[in-house]
Protein backbone atom coordinates (compact mmCIF):
# COMPACT_ATOMS: atom_id res chain seq x y z
CA UNK A 1 0.00 0.00 0.00
CA UNK A 2 1.23 3.44 -0.88
CA UNK A 3 2.17 5.48 2.21
CA UNK A 4 1.01 8.70 0.57
CA UNK A 5 -1.39 10.40 2.98
CA UNK A 6 -3.91 11.61 0.42
CA UNK A 7 -4.25 8.50 -1.66
CA UNK A 8 -7.01 8.05 -4.21
CA UNK A 9 -9.46 6.27 -1.90
CA UNK A 10 -9.35 9.11 0.64
CA UNK A 11 -9.77 11.73 -2.08
CA UNK A 12 -12.71 9.77 -3.54
CA UNK A 13 -14.44 9.63 -0.14
CA UNK A 14 -14.05 13.40 0.29
CA UNK A 15 -15.29 14.10 -3.23
CA UNK A 16 -18.32 11.83 -2.77
CA UNK A 17 -19.58 14.19 -0.03
CA UNK A 18 -22.01 11.50 1.16
CA UNK A 19 -24.35 13.10 3.66
CA UNK A 20 -23.05 16.62 3.13
CA UNK A 21 -25.56 19.29 4.11
CA UNK A 22 -28.05 19.93 6.87
CA UNK A 23 -31.22 18.29 8.07
CA UNK A 24 -34.14 20.65 8.50
CA UNK A 25 -35.01 20.62 11.33
CA UNK A 26 -32.54 18.18 12.90
CA UNK A 27 -33.72 16.11 15.80
CA UNK A 28 -30.23 16.39 17.24
CA UNK A 29 -27.15 18.34 16.26
CA UNK A 30 -23.61 18.74 17.57
CA UNK A 31 -20.53 20.65 16.51
CA UNK A 32 -16.96 19.74 17.35
CA UNK A 33 -13.86 21.80 16.69
CA UNK A 34 -10.23 20.81 16.58
CA UNK A 35 -8.38 23.86 17.86
CA UNK A 36 -5.02 22.47 16.75
CA UNK A 37 -5.82 22.41 13.04
CA UNK A 38 -9.00 24.47 12.73
CA UNK A 39 -11.26 21.66 11.52
CA UNK A 40 -14.95 22.04 12.40
CA UNK A 41 -17.64 19.39 11.98
CA UNK A 42 -21.36 19.75 12.57
CA UNK A 43 -23.43 16.56 12.50
CA UNK A 44 -27.23 16.50 12.30
CA UNK A 45 -29.11 13.27 13.00
CA UNK A 46 -32.71 12.22 13.03
CA UNK A 47 -33.44 9.10 15.03
CA UNK A 48 -36.17 6.59 14.41
CA UNK A 49 -38.51 5.36 17.11
CA UNK A 50 -36.10 2.48 17.71
CA UNK A 51 -33.21 4.85 18.54
CA UNK A 52 -31.38 4.08 15.31
CA UNK A 53 -30.13 6.76 12.95
CA UNK A 54 -32.78 7.39 10.29
CA UNK A 55 -30.98 10.32 8.62
CA UNK A 56 -27.59 11.94 8.97
CA UNK A 57 -26.01 15.04 7.50
CA UNK A 58 -22.74 16.82 8.08
CA UNK A 59 -21.11 20.13 7.44
CA UNK A 60 -17.32 20.14 7.44
CA UNK A 61 -14.99 23.08 7.38
CA UNK A 62 -11.72 21.28 7.44
CA UNK A 63 -9.04 19.28 5.75
CA UNK A 64 -9.52 16.53 3.20
CA UNK A 65 -9.13 13.83 5.87
CA UNK A 66 -11.94 15.28 7.97
CA UNK A 67 -14.16 15.63 4.91
CA UNK A 68 -13.43 12.06 3.83
CA UNK A 69 -14.09 10.70 7.31
CA UNK A 70 -17.44 12.50 7.60
CA UNK A 71 -18.44 11.16 4.19
CA UNK A 72 -17.37 7.62 5.09
CA UNK A 73 -19.24 7.79 8.39
CA UNK A 74 -22.41 9.09 6.75
CA UNK A 75 -22.25 6.28 4.18
CA UNK A 76 -22.59 3.59 6.87
CA UNK A 77 -24.31 5.28 9.85
CA UNK A 78 -27.98 5.03 8.83
CA UNK A 79 -29.69 2.16 10.63
CA UNK A 80 -27.17 2.05 13.47
CA UNK A 81 -27.69 2.82 17.14
CA UNK A 82 -25.09 4.11 19.66
CA UNK A 83 -23.46 0.69 19.93
CA UNK A 84 -23.27 0.41 16.16
CA UNK A 85 -21.62 3.82 15.90
CA UNK A 86 -19.15 2.82 18.64
CA UNK A 87 -18.26 -0.25 16.55
CA UNK A 88 -17.66 1.97 13.52
CA UNK A 89 -15.39 4.23 15.58
CA UNK A 90 -13.37 1.19 16.68
CA UNK A 91 -13.02 0.29 13.01
CA UNK A 92 -11.74 3.78 12.22
CA UNK A 93 -9.32 3.54 15.15
CA UNK A 94 -8.04 0.22 13.79
CA UNK A 95 -7.50 1.89 10.41
CA UNK A 96 -5.35 4.67 11.89
CA UNK A 97 -3.41 2.32 14.16
CA UNK A 98 -4.92 3.20 17.55
CA UNK A 99 -6.41 -0.28 17.95
CA UNK A 100 -5.13 -3.62 16.75
CA UNK A 101 -6.70 -5.52 13.92
CA UNK A 102 -7.76 -4.86 10.37
CA UNK A 103 -10.30 -2.19 9.50
CA UNK A 104 -13.16 -2.84 7.13
CA UNK A 105 -14.32 -0.53 4.36
CA UNK A 106 -14.83 2.32 4.13
CA UNK A 107 -12.44 3.08 7.01
CA UNK A 108 -9.62 0.88 5.70
CA UNK A 109 -8.93 3.75 3.31
CA UNK A 110 -7.46 5.71 6.23
CA UNK A 111 -4.55 3.28 6.80
CA UNK A 112 -1.97 5.83 5.54
CA UNK A 113 -2.87 8.04 8.53
CA UNK A 114 -1.18 5.51 10.87
CA UNK A 115 2.17 7.16 10.28
CA UNK A 116 0.81 10.70 10.67
CA UNK A 117 -0.19 10.86 14.34
CA UNK A 118 -0.91 14.59 14.21
CA UNK A 119 -3.59 13.94 11.58
CA UNK A 120 -5.43 11.13 13.35
CA UNK A 121 -7.74 13.53 15.18
CA UNK A 122 -8.90 14.82 11.78
CA UNK A 123 -10.27 11.35 11.02
CA UNK A 124 -11.96 10.99 14.42
CA UNK A 125 -13.55 14.46 14.66
CA UNK A 126 -16.79 13.43 12.84
CA UNK A 127 -17.15 10.55 15.33
CA UNK A 128 -16.78 13.01 18.21
CA UNK A 129 -19.56 15.21 16.82
CA UNK A 130 -21.85 12.26 16.14
CA UNK A 131 -21.23 10.83 19.60
CA UNK A 132 -22.24 14.15 21.13
CA UNK A 133 -25.35 14.36 18.95
CA UNK A 134 -26.41 10.91 20.12
CA UNK A 135 -26.14 11.71 23.85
Amino acid sequence: MNDQLYQDRIVALAKARTGAGKLAPPARSARRDNPLCGDRVTIDVRLGDDGRIAEIAHQVRGCLLCQASASALASVAVGRDKAGIAALRHDAERAIGRESGEAAEPFAAFAPVKTHKSRQECVLLPFEALGEALT
